[in-house]
Protein backbone atom coordinates (compact mmCIF):
# COMPACT_ATOMS: atom_id res chain seq x y z
CA UNK A 1 0.00 0.00 0.00
CA UNK A 2 2.92 2.53 0.68
CA UNK A 3 4.57 1.54 -2.55
CA UNK A 4 1.41 2.41 -4.47
CA UNK A 5 0.72 5.95 -2.40
CA UNK A 6 4.44 6.44 -3.59
CA UNK A 7 3.55 5.58 -7.22
CA UNK A 8 0.23 7.55 -7.21
CA UNK A 9 1.90 10.27 -5.29
CA UNK A 10 5.13 10.54 -7.57
CA UNK A 11 2.59 10.19 -10.66
CA UNK A 12 0.25 13.48 -9.22
CA UNK A 13 3.33 15.19 -9.14
CA UNK A 14 3.90 14.70 -13.01
CA UNK A 15 1.02 15.51 -14.00
CA UNK A 16 0.68 18.29 -12.28
CA UNK A 17 4.50 19.85 -13.77
CA UNK A 18 3.08 18.71 -16.64
CA UNK A 19 -0.14 20.98 -16.28
CA UNK A 20 1.96 23.72 -15.23
CA UNK A 21 4.38 23.41 -17.80
CA UNK A 22 1.50 23.73 -20.75
CA UNK A 23 0.16 26.26 -18.39
CA UNK A 24 3.38 28.41 -19.14
CA UNK A 25 4.67 27.13 -22.50
CA UNK A 26 2.19 26.08 -23.88
CA UNK A 27 1.43 29.41 -25.64
CA UNK A 28 4.06 28.77 -27.90
CA UNK A 29 2.96 25.70 -29.21
CA UNK A 30 1.15 27.03 -32.41
CA UNK A 31 4.29 29.07 -33.70
CA UNK A 32 6.50 25.65 -33.21
CA UNK A 33 3.64 23.25 -35.40
CA UNK A 34 3.61 26.12 -37.86
CA UNK A 35 7.45 25.91 -38.08
CA UNK A 36 7.83 22.39 -38.59
CA UNK A 37 5.20 22.48 -40.97
CA UNK A 38 6.83 24.94 -42.92
CA UNK A 39 10.41 25.46 -42.00
CA UNK A 40 12.08 29.07 -42.57
CA UNK A 41 14.72 29.30 -45.27
CA UNK A 42 17.58 31.13 -44.74
CA UNK A 43 17.35 35.20 -46.42
CA UNK A 44 18.18 35.30 -50.15
CA UNK A 45 17.88 38.10 -52.82
CA UNK A 46 14.84 38.86 -54.48
CA UNK A 47 14.88 40.18 -57.91
CA UNK A 48 11.52 42.50 -59.13
CA UNK A 49 10.68 41.17 -63.06
CA UNK A 50 11.82 44.49 -65.18
CA UNK A 51 10.12 46.37 -67.42
CA UNK A 52 11.41 47.99 -70.77
CA UNK A 53 14.30 49.37 -71.03
CA UNK A 54 13.27 53.02 -72.16
CA UNK A 55 9.81 54.34 -71.77
CA UNK A 56 6.77 54.25 -73.84
CA UNK A 57 6.40 57.27 -76.35
CA UNK A 58 3.40 59.56 -75.43
CA UNK A 59 1.13 59.60 -72.37
CA UNK A 60 0.83 56.92 -70.21
CA UNK A 61 -1.59 56.20 -67.56
CA UNK A 62 -0.30 56.96 -64.19
CA UNK A 63 1.47 54.25 -62.02
CA UNK A 64 -0.16 54.27 -58.57
CA UNK A 65 1.35 53.44 -55.11
CA UNK A 66 -0.98 51.93 -52.58
CA UNK A 67 -0.01 52.81 -48.98
CA UNK A 68 -1.66 51.49 -46.01
CA UNK A 69 0.13 51.74 -42.55
CA UNK A 70 -1.53 48.95 -39.92
CA UNK A 71 -2.85 50.44 -36.37
CA UNK A 72 -1.88 53.70 -36.96
CA UNK A 73 -4.07 56.90 -35.65
CA UNK A 74 -4.44 60.16 -36.30
CA UNK A 75 -2.64 61.91 -33.75
CA UNK A 76 0.34 59.43 -34.84
CA UNK A 77 1.16 61.86 -37.37
CA UNK A 78 1.56 65.36 -37.44
CA UNK A 79 -0.74 66.92 -40.14
CA UNK A 80 -3.16 67.77 -37.74
CA UNK A 81 -0.94 69.62 -35.41
CA UNK A 82 -0.55 66.78 -32.44
CA UNK A 83 1.79 63.77 -33.21
CA UNK A 84 3.42 60.81 -30.71
CA UNK A 85 4.09 62.00 -27.56
CA UNK A 86 2.79 65.63 -27.67
CA UNK A 87 4.42 66.45 -31.41
CA UNK A 88 8.03 64.62 -30.02
CA UNK A 89 7.62 62.77 -33.66
CA UNK A 90 7.19 64.80 -36.52
CA UNK A 91 6.12 63.26 -39.65
CA UNK A 92 7.02 65.45 -42.57
CA UNK A 93 7.07 63.02 -45.42
CA UNK A 94 3.50 61.22 -44.95
CA UNK A 95 2.59 64.68 -44.17
CA UNK A 96 4.05 66.06 -47.49
CA UNK A 97 1.76 64.03 -49.61
CA UNK A 98 -1.41 65.97 -48.32
CA UNK A 99 0.27 69.52 -48.75
CA UNK A 100 1.53 68.63 -52.43
CA UNK A 101 -1.88 66.72 -52.69
CA UNK A 102 -5.56 66.24 -50.91
CA UNK A 103 -6.53 65.44 -47.19
CA UNK A 104 -9.91 64.13 -46.59
CA UNK A 105 -11.32 65.32 -43.60
CA UNK A 106 -13.70 62.67 -43.11
CA UNK A 107 -11.89 59.68 -44.16
CA UNK A 108 -12.91 56.57 -42.73
CA UNK A 109 -11.53 52.82 -42.59
CA UNK A 110 -13.84 50.45 -44.02
CA UNK A 111 -13.79 48.46 -40.50
CA UNK A 112 -12.43 48.94 -37.06
CA UNK A 113 -10.00 45.59 -37.36
CA UNK A 114 -7.49 44.62 -40.09
CA UNK A 115 -8.79 42.29 -42.34
CA UNK A 116 -12.62 43.31 -43.30
CA UNK A 117 -10.75 46.92 -44.13
CA UNK A 118 -8.29 45.06 -46.37
CA UNK A 119 -10.87 43.57 -48.17
CA UNK A 120 -12.41 47.00 -48.96
CA UNK A 121 -9.75 47.90 -49.96
CA UNK A 122 -9.01 45.15 -52.41
CA UNK A 123 -12.49 45.09 -53.81
CA UNK A 124 -14.74 48.07 -53.59
CA UNK A 125 -17.52 46.43 -51.85
CA UNK A 126 -18.74 46.21 -48.15
CA UNK A 127 -16.93 43.01 -46.65
CA UNK A 128 -20.28 41.51 -45.47
CA UNK A 129 -21.47 41.43 -49.38
CA UNK A 130 -19.15 38.01 -49.60
CA UNK A 131 -19.27 37.17 -45.87
CA UNK A 132 -15.77 38.47 -44.96
CA UNK A 133 -17.42 40.18 -41.60
CA UNK A 134 -14.62 39.09 -39.06
CA UNK A 135 -11.11 39.82 -38.96
CA UNK A 136 -9.61 36.18 -40.00
CA UNK A 137 -7.35 35.00 -36.49
CA UNK A 138 -5.91 31.68 -35.65
CA UNK A 139 -8.33 29.02 -33.50
CA UNK A 140 -5.88 28.67 -31.13
CA UNK A 141 -5.27 32.87 -30.93
CA UNK A 142 -8.84 33.06 -30.12
CA UNK A 143 -8.49 30.55 -27.42
CA UNK A 144 -5.95 31.94 -25.79
CA UNK A 145 -7.54 34.88 -25.80
CA UNK A 146 -10.62 33.60 -24.26
CA UNK A 147 -8.86 32.17 -21.06
CA UNK A 148 -6.35 35.25 -20.72
CA UNK A 149 -8.52 37.00 -18.71
CA UNK A 150 -9.62 41.01 -19.10
CA UNK A 151 -11.27 42.32 -16.22
CA UNK A 152 -13.70 41.41 -13.40
CA UNK A 153 -16.32 43.66 -14.52
CA UNK A 154 -16.86 42.69 -18.02
CA UNK A 155 -15.22 39.24 -19.09
CA UNK A 156 -14.89 38.19 -22.22
CA UNK A 157 -17.68 35.85 -24.04
CA UNK A 158 -16.15 32.87 -26.15
CA UNK A 159 -18.73 31.30 -28.31
CA UNK A 160 -16.95 27.59 -28.42
CA UNK A 161 -20.17 26.13 -29.56
CA UNK A 162 -19.38 27.82 -32.70
CA UNK A 163 -16.08 26.23 -32.52
CA UNK A 164 -17.17 23.17 -35.36
CA UNK A 165 -18.18 26.06 -37.96
CA UNK A 166 -14.31 27.62 -38.01
CA UNK A 167 -12.70 26.78 -41.39
CA UNK A 168 -9.15 26.24 -41.46
CA UNK A 169 -7.09 29.09 -40.79
CA UNK A 170 -5.28 29.46 -44.46
CA UNK A 171 -8.75 29.08 -45.66
CA UNK A 172 -10.39 32.23 -44.15
CA UNK A 173 -9.86 35.18 -46.94
CA UNK A 174 -11.42 37.18 -49.65
CA UNK A 175 -13.14 34.33 -52.24
CA UNK A 176 -11.66 34.08 -55.38
CA UNK A 177 -15.09 35.08 -56.72
CA UNK A 178 -14.41 38.69 -55.65
CA UNK A 179 -12.63 40.79 -58.13
CA UNK A 180 -9.66 42.98 -56.65
CA UNK A 181 -8.23 46.11 -57.63
CA UNK A 182 -5.38 44.50 -59.44
CA UNK A 183 -7.62 42.52 -61.48
CA UNK A 184 -8.91 45.45 -63.45
CA UNK A 185 -5.54 47.35 -63.99
CA UNK A 186 -4.00 44.45 -65.67
CA UNK A 187 -5.55 44.74 -68.89
CA UNK A 188 -5.10 48.52 -69.00
CA UNK A 189 -0.99 47.28 -69.40
CA UNK A 190 -0.11 47.51 -65.23
CA UNK A 191 2.38 45.74 -63.97
CA UNK A 192 0.70 44.34 -60.16
CA UNK A 193 2.96 44.17 -57.09
CA UNK A 194 1.86 43.54 -53.47
CA UNK A 195 4.48 44.38 -50.73
CA UNK A 196 4.35 43.74 -47.03
CA UNK A 197 0.79 42.52 -44.80
CA UNK A 198 -1.96 40.69 -46.95
CA UNK A 199 -4.00 38.91 -44.07
CA UNK A 200 -6.72 38.14 -47.04
CA UNK A 201 -6.03 34.43 -47.18
CA UNK A 202 -2.86 32.08 -47.40
CA UNK A 203 -4.45 29.01 -48.84
CA UNK A 204 -3.10 29.28 -52.90
CA UNK A 205 -6.51 30.50 -54.03
CA UNK A 206 -6.42 33.13 -51.96
CA UNK A 207 -3.02 34.55 -52.41
CA UNK A 208 -1.89 38.00 -53.38
CA UNK A 209 -0.86 36.31 -56.93
CA UNK A 210 -3.66 34.09 -57.42
CA UNK A 211 -6.11 37.39 -56.72
CA UNK A 212 -3.99 39.70 -59.47
CA UNK A 213 -1.01 40.56 -58.56
CA UNK A 214 1.98 39.73 -60.94
CA UNK A 215 4.58 39.78 -57.88
CA UNK A 216 4.24 39.80 -54.34
CA UNK A 217 6.87 39.85 -51.02
CA UNK A 218 5.34 40.01 -47.45
CA UNK A 219 3.47 38.37 -44.65
CA UNK A 220 0.54 36.13 -45.96
CA UNK A 221 -1.07 36.19 -42.58
CA UNK A 222 -1.92 39.15 -40.47
CA UNK A 223 1.54 39.83 -39.10
CA UNK A 224 5.09 39.18 -38.35
CA UNK A 225 8.03 40.09 -36.33
CA UNK A 226 9.98 43.41 -37.19
CA UNK A 227 13.33 42.00 -36.54
CA UNK A 228 15.01 38.71 -35.14
CA UNK A 229 14.87 37.75 -31.63
CA UNK A 230 17.80 39.28 -30.04
CA UNK A 231 18.83 41.62 -33.03
CA UNK A 232 21.09 44.43 -30.94
CA UNK A 233 20.23 46.73 -33.25
CA UNK A 234 16.56 47.04 -32.06
CA UNK A 235 14.53 47.63 -29.11
CA UNK A 236 11.93 45.82 -27.91
CA UNK A 237 8.75 46.96 -25.73
CA UNK A 238 6.57 44.32 -24.42
CA UNK A 239 3.34 44.90 -23.31
CA UNK A 240 2.91 42.59 -19.90
CA UNK A 241 -1.33 43.77 -19.68
CA UNK A 242 -2.15 42.82 -23.28
CA UNK A 243 -2.94 38.77 -23.95
CA UNK A 244 -2.26 39.46 -27.76
CA UNK A 245 1.12 40.70 -27.71
CA UNK A 246 2.11 37.88 -25.37
CA UNK A 247 0.32 35.31 -28.07
CA UNK A 248 2.55 37.56 -30.70
CA UNK A 249 5.59 37.39 -29.17
CA UNK A 250 5.39 33.56 -28.73
CA UNK A 251 4.45 32.83 -32.28
CA UNK A 252 5.14 35.35 -34.97
CA UNK A 253 7.91 34.76 -37.02
CA UNK A 254 10.63 36.70 -38.40
CA UNK A 255 9.72 35.76 -42.22
CA UNK A 256 8.34 36.81 -45.46
CA UNK A 257 7.16 35.26 -48.32
CA UNK A 258 8.00 35.90 -52.16
CA UNK A 259 5.02 34.33 -54.33
CA UNK A 260 4.17 30.89 -53.76
CA UNK A 261 7.96 30.10 -52.56
CA UNK A 262 9.02 28.98 -48.94
CA UNK A 263 8.66 31.50 -46.88
CA UNK A 264 12.90 32.90 -45.65
CA UNK A 265 14.58 35.22 -42.90
CA UNK A 266 14.03 39.30 -44.59
CA UNK A 267 16.97 41.13 -44.10
CA UNK A 268 17.05 43.91 -41.47
CA UNK A 269 13.87 45.52 -39.82
CA UNK A 270 10.72 44.63 -41.41
CA UNK A 271 9.93 48.18 -42.63
CA UNK A 272 13.28 48.84 -43.60
CA UNK A 273 13.15 45.52 -45.97
CA UNK A 274 9.84 46.08 -47.60
CA UNK A 275 10.94 49.86 -48.07
CA UNK A 276 14.07 49.18 -49.53
CA UNK A 277 12.23 46.01 -51.82
CA UNK A 278 9.42 48.76 -52.79
CA UNK A 279 12.51 51.11 -54.29
CA UNK A 280 13.50 48.38 -55.77
CA UNK A 281 10.24 47.39 -57.24
CA UNK A 282 9.97 50.92 -58.28
CA UNK A 283 13.26 51.08 -60.01
CA UNK A 284 12.24 47.72 -62.05
CA UNK A 285 9.24 48.95 -63.20
CA UNK A 286 9.63 52.63 -63.92
CA UNK A 287 9.22 52.29 -67.77
CA UNK A 288 5.80 51.16 -67.67
CA UNK A 289 2.67 51.46 -65.77
CA UNK A 290 2.43 49.89 -62.32
CA UNK A 291 0.12 49.36 -59.12
CA UNK A 292 2.29 48.91 -56.28
CA UNK A 293 -0.01 47.90 -52.69
CA UNK A 294 2.53 48.95 -50.01
CA UNK A 295 0.94 47.88 -46.97
CA UNK A 296 3.52 48.07 -44.01
CA UNK A 297 2.54 46.71 -40.62
CA UNK A 298 4.01 49.27 -38.57
CA UNK A 299 3.30 50.47 -35.94
CA UNK A 300 1.18 47.24 -35.49
CA UNK A 301 2.57 45.24 -32.23
CA UNK A 302 4.44 43.34 -31.48
CA UNK A 303 6.74 46.61 -30.77
CA UNK A 304 10.27 46.84 -32.12
CA UNK A 305 12.25 50.06 -33.38
CA UNK A 306 15.31 50.46 -34.74
CA UNK A 307 18.10 51.97 -31.94
CA UNK A 308 18.86 54.45 -34.04
CA UNK A 309 15.02 55.68 -34.18
CA UNK A 310 14.74 54.89 -30.40
CA UNK A 311 18.38 57.07 -29.58
CA UNK A 312 16.71 59.79 -31.68
CA UNK A 313 13.71 60.49 -29.15
CA UNK A 314 15.47 60.57 -25.21
CA UNK A 315 12.37 63.31 -24.48
CA UNK A 316 10.21 60.89 -24.85
CA UNK A 317 10.12 59.24 -20.76
CA UNK A 318 8.01 56.34 -21.34
CA UNK A 319 10.00 53.25 -22.81
CA UNK A 320 6.59 52.03 -24.52
CA UNK A 321 5.71 55.52 -26.25
CA UNK A 322 9.43 55.93 -27.01
CA UNK A 323 9.73 52.22 -28.63
CA UNK A 324 6.25 53.50 -30.58
CA UNK A 325 7.19 56.98 -31.86
CA UNK A 326 10.34 55.51 -33.01
CA UNK A 327 8.62 52.91 -35.17
CA UNK A 328 6.58 56.14 -36.64
CA UNK A 329 9.80 57.94 -37.24
CA UNK A 330 10.85 55.22 -39.09
CA UNK A 331 8.25 54.88 -40.75
CA UNK A 332 8.03 58.44 -42.34
CA UNK A 333 11.44 58.49 -42.86
CA UNK A 334 11.04 55.27 -45.32
CA UNK A 335 7.80 56.13 -46.74
CA UNK A 336 9.82 59.66 -47.61
CA UNK A 337 12.41 57.76 -49.28
CA UNK A 338 9.54 55.66 -51.13
CA UNK A 339 8.62 59.77 -52.79
CA UNK A 340 12.19 60.42 -53.56
CA UNK A 341 12.49 57.42 -55.33
CA UNK A 342 10.11 58.70 -57.80
CA UNK A 343 11.66 61.20 -58.02
CA UNK A 344 14.75 60.07 -58.99
CA UNK A 345 12.93 58.15 -61.64
CA UNK A 346 11.43 61.12 -62.89
CA UNK A 347 8.00 59.34 -62.80
CA UNK A 348 7.15 61.94 -60.26
CA UNK A 349 4.64 63.62 -61.93
CA UNK A 350 3.01 60.91 -62.96
CA UNK A 351 2.33 58.44 -60.07
CA UNK A 352 -0.85 58.82 -57.67
CA UNK A 353 -0.15 58.33 -54.31
CA UNK A 354 -2.25 57.35 -51.60
CA UNK A 355 -1.62 56.99 -47.94
CA UNK A 356 -4.31 55.53 -45.36
CA UNK A 357 -4.41 53.50 -42.29
CA UNK A 358 -6.62 50.26 -41.87
CA UNK A 359 -8.16 51.28 -38.95
CA UNK A 360 -7.49 53.72 -35.75
CA UNK A 361 -4.83 53.03 -33.10
CA UNK A 362 -4.87 50.24 -30.84
CA UNK A 363 -6.56 50.17 -27.55
CA UNK A 364 -3.99 47.05 -26.06
CA UNK A 365 -1.00 49.39 -27.14
CA UNK A 366 -1.76 51.28 -23.66
CA UNK A 367 -1.19 54.62 -25.12
CA UNK A 368 -3.62 57.42 -24.52
CA UNK A 369 -3.79 59.40 -27.30
CA UNK A 370 -3.47 58.00 -30.47
CA UNK A 371 -6.83 58.99 -31.50
CA UNK A 372 -6.61 62.08 -30.34
CA UNK A 373 -9.16 64.24 -30.48
CA UNK A 374 -10.98 61.56 -31.33
CA UNK A 375 -12.62 58.99 -28.77
CA UNK A 376 -12.63 55.33 -29.30
CA UNK A 377 -9.74 52.72 -30.48
CA UNK A 378 -9.51 49.84 -32.91
CA UNK A 379 -12.23 47.39 -32.46
CA UNK A 380 -14.96 50.16 -31.68
CA UNK A 381 -16.93 51.96 -34.26
CA UNK A 382 -16.42 55.18 -32.14
CA UNK A 383 -14.35 58.29 -34.96
CA UNK A 384 -11.08 56.63 -33.03
CA UNK A 385 -11.72 53.24 -34.36
CA UNK A 386 -12.44 54.19 -37.88
CA UNK A 387 -11.65 58.02 -38.40
CA UNK A 388 -8.18 57.51 -40.35
CA UNK A 389 -5.93 59.78 -42.39
CA UNK A 390 -6.70 59.63 -45.93
CA UNK A 391 -4.24 61.63 -47.81
CA UNK A 392 -3.69 61.38 -51.98
CA UNK A 393 -0.80 63.31 -54.23
CA UNK A 394 -1.24 63.46 -57.70
CA UNK A 395 0.48 66.50 -59.28
CA UNK A 396 -1.35 68.15 -61.92
CA UNK A 397 -4.56 66.36 -61.09
CA UNK A 398 -5.03 67.55 -56.97
CA UNK A 399 -4.09 70.99 -56.08
CA UNK A 400 -1.69 71.34 -53.49
CA UNK A 401 -3.03 71.67 -50.02
CA UNK A 402 -6.49 70.76 -50.80
CA UNK A 403 -9.36 69.88 -47.70
CA UNK A 404 -12.29 68.06 -48.70
CA UNK A 405 -14.98 67.76 -46.17
CA UNK A 406 -16.84 65.39 -47.74
CA UNK A 407 -17.43 61.43 -46.21
CA UNK A 408 -14.25 59.42 -48.06
CA UNK A 409 -14.24 55.68 -47.55
CA UNK A 410 -11.77 53.14 -48.23
CA UNK A 411 -14.47 51.35 -50.47
CA UNK A 412 -13.75 54.32 -52.16
CA UNK A 413 -10.31 53.70 -53.75
CA UNK A 414 -10.88 50.94 -56.12
CA UNK A 415 -13.43 53.53 -57.94
CA UNK A 416 -10.78 56.50 -57.72
CA UNK A 417 -8.01 54.18 -58.79
CA UNK A 418 -10.14 52.71 -61.50
CA UNK A 419 -10.67 55.67 -62.90
CA UNK A 420 -7.17 57.29 -62.77
CA UNK A 421 -6.25 54.19 -64.65
CA UNK A 422 -8.82 54.22 -67.13
CA UNK A 423 -10.01 50.96 -65.92
CA UNK A 424 -13.25 49.47 -66.19
CA UNK A 425 -15.26 48.77 -63.06
CA UNK A 426 -16.88 45.69 -62.55
CA UNK A 427 -20.62 45.87 -63.90
CA UNK A 428 -21.84 42.11 -63.17
CA UNK A 429 -22.31 43.12 -59.13
CA UNK A 430 -23.09 45.69 -56.49
CA UNK A 431 -20.28 48.06 -55.79
CA UNK A 432 -20.03 50.23 -52.91
CA UNK A 433 -17.44 52.29 -54.10
CA UNK A 434 -17.25 56.09 -55.54
CA UNK A 435 -14.81 58.31 -57.28
CA UNK A 436 -13.44 60.53 -55.08
CA UNK A 437 -11.55 62.19 -57.62
CA UNK A 438 -14.36 63.04 -60.42
CA UNK A 439 -17.29 65.09 -60.35
CA UNK A 440 -19.56 62.57 -60.18
CA UNK A 441 -21.74 61.46 -57.02
CA UNK A 442 -20.42 61.62 -53.23
CA UNK A 443 -20.70 59.53 -50.92
CA UNK A 444 -23.38 60.60 -48.27
CA UNK A 445 -24.48 57.00 -46.42
CA UNK A 446 -22.05 54.57 -45.55
CA UNK A 447 -22.01 51.65 -43.07
CA UNK A 448 -19.52 49.82 -40.45
CA UNK A 449 -20.35 46.49 -38.80
CA UNK A 450 -18.98 43.47 -36.82
CA UNK A 451 -21.65 41.02 -35.45
CA UNK A 452 -24.07 42.89 -33.27
CA UNK A 453 -22.76 45.97 -33.21
CA UNK A 454 -23.72 48.33 -36.29
CA UNK A 455 -23.18 51.69 -37.46
CA UNK A 456 -24.85 54.40 -39.90
CA UNK A 457 -23.24 57.52 -40.76
CA UNK A 458 -25.66 59.40 -43.11
CA UNK A 459 -24.70 63.15 -43.61
CA UNK A 460 -23.58 64.47 -40.35
CA UNK A 461 -25.75 62.17 -38.27
CA UNK A 462 -24.15 58.91 -36.87
CA UNK A 463 -25.53 56.13 -35.04
CA UNK A 464 -24.29 53.57 -33.05
CA UNK A 465 -26.01 50.35 -32.25
CA UNK A 466 -24.59 47.78 -29.65
CA UNK A 467 -26.30 44.43 -28.04
CA UNK A 468 -23.59 44.53 -25.19
CA UNK A 469 -24.21 46.77 -23.79
CA UNK A 470 -27.90 46.87 -24.57
CA UNK A 471 -27.09 50.85 -26.00
CA UNK A 472 -27.83 53.15 -28.76
CA UNK A 473 -25.28 56.49 -29.71
CA UNK A 474 -26.34 59.21 -31.63
CA UNK A 475 -24.22 62.33 -32.53
CA UNK A 476 -24.23 65.17 -35.05
CA UNK A 477 -21.22 65.15 -36.04
CA UNK A 478 -21.23 68.68 -37.73
CA UNK A 479 -21.15 70.09 -34.29
CA UNK A 480 -20.19 67.43 -32.45
CA UNK A 481 -17.11 65.78 -33.76
CA UNK A 482 -15.86 63.42 -31.35
CA UNK A 483 -19.15 62.28 -29.99
CA UNK A 484 -19.47 63.91 -26.73
CA UNK A 485 -23.23 64.10 -26.69
CA UNK A 486 -25.15 61.69 -27.15
CA UNK A 487 -28.60 63.14 -28.45
CA UNK A 488 -30.55 59.12 -28.99
CA UNK A 489 -32.96 59.84 -25.87
CA UNK A 490 -33.87 63.47 -27.62
CA UNK A 491 -34.10 62.54 -31.23
CA UNK A 492 -36.09 58.82 -30.72
CA UNK A 493 -37.41 59.87 -34.70
CA UNK A 494 -33.96 60.14 -35.94
CA UNK A 495 -32.57 56.96 -33.75
CA UNK A 496 -35.76 55.19 -36.07
CA UNK A 497 -35.02 56.27 -39.39
CA UNK A 498 -31.22 55.63 -39.11
CA UNK A 499 -32.46 51.95 -37.40
CA UNK A 500 -34.18 51.43 -40.58
CA UNK A 501 -31.21 52.36 -43.10
CA UNK A 502 -28.91 50.08 -40.65
CA UNK A 503 -31.85 47.26 -40.86
CA UNK A 504 -32.11 47.53 -44.75
CA UNK A 505 -28.77 47.42 -45.46
CA UNK A 506 -27.51 44.52 -43.41
CA UNK A 507 -31.13 42.28 -44.62
CA UNK A 508 -29.74 40.84 -48.09
CA UNK A 509 -25.85 40.09 -46.67
CA UNK A 510 -25.16 36.62 -46.79
CA UNK A 511 -24.15 34.72 -43.29
CA UNK A 512 -20.54 35.33 -42.78
CA UNK A 513 -17.96 32.93 -43.37
CA UNK A 514 -16.72 32.08 -40.19
CA UNK A 515 -18.05 32.95 -36.92
CA UNK A 516 -17.07 35.81 -34.56
CA UNK A 517 -15.95 32.92 -31.50
CA UNK A 518 -14.96 35.87 -29.24
CA UNK A 519 -16.50 39.04 -27.54
CA UNK A 520 -14.63 41.21 -25.90
CA UNK A 521 -15.04 44.36 -24.17
CA UNK A 522 -13.12 47.74 -25.12
CA UNK A 523 -13.47 51.06 -23.49
CA UNK A 524 -13.77 54.02 -25.48
CA UNK A 525 -12.07 56.31 -23.81
CA UNK A 526 -8.93 54.57 -21.80
CA UNK A 527 -6.59 52.08 -22.88
CA UNK A 528 -6.45 48.40 -22.25
CA UNK A 529 -3.43 49.22 -19.16
CA UNK A 530 -5.80 51.44 -17.46
CA UNK A 531 -7.78 50.63 -14.25
CA UNK A 532 -11.19 49.16 -15.02
CA UNK A 533 -14.27 51.28 -13.38
CA UNK A 534 -17.58 50.72 -13.53
CA UNK A 535 -18.63 54.28 -14.90
CA UNK A 536 -16.44 53.73 -17.59
CA UNK A 537 -17.88 53.31 -21.45
CA UNK A 538 -17.31 50.22 -23.12
CA UNK A 539 -18.87 47.90 -26.01
CA UNK A 540 -17.99 44.29 -26.88
CA UNK A 541 -16.28 43.65 -29.88
CA UNK A 542 -16.80 40.52 -31.97
CA UNK A 543 -14.24 38.54 -33.76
Amino acid sequence: MTRKLKWLGAAALVIGAGYLGLQKYGIYIPGKLAELREPIAENHPVAWARGPAQPPRGERPPNVILIVADDLGMNDISLYGGGVAGGAVPTPNIDSIARQGVSFANGYAANATCSPSRAALMTGRYPTRFGFEFTAVPAAFVGNMAHAGTNQLYPAIYHKELNHDLPAYADMGVPHDQIMLPEILKPRGYHTVHIGKWHLGEAQPLRPTSQGFDESLGLRAGGGMYAAKGDGQVVDAKLPWDPIDRFLWANLPYSVHWGDDQRFRPKGHLTDYFTDNAIAAIDANKNRPFFMYLAYNAPHTPLQATRADYDALPQIKDHTQRVYGAMIRQLDRRIGDVLQKLKDTGIDQNTLVIFTSDNGGAWYAGIPDLNKPYRGFKGTFFEGGIHVPLLMRWPGHIAPGTVRSDTAQHLDMFATIAAAAGAQMPGDRVMDSFNLLGSGPRRDVTFWRSGDYRVVRAGDWKLQVSKRPDKVWLFNLASDPTEQVNLAGQQPARVAQLRKLIEDQNAPMPKPLWPGLLEAPIRIDVPLNAPWQGDQEYVYWAN
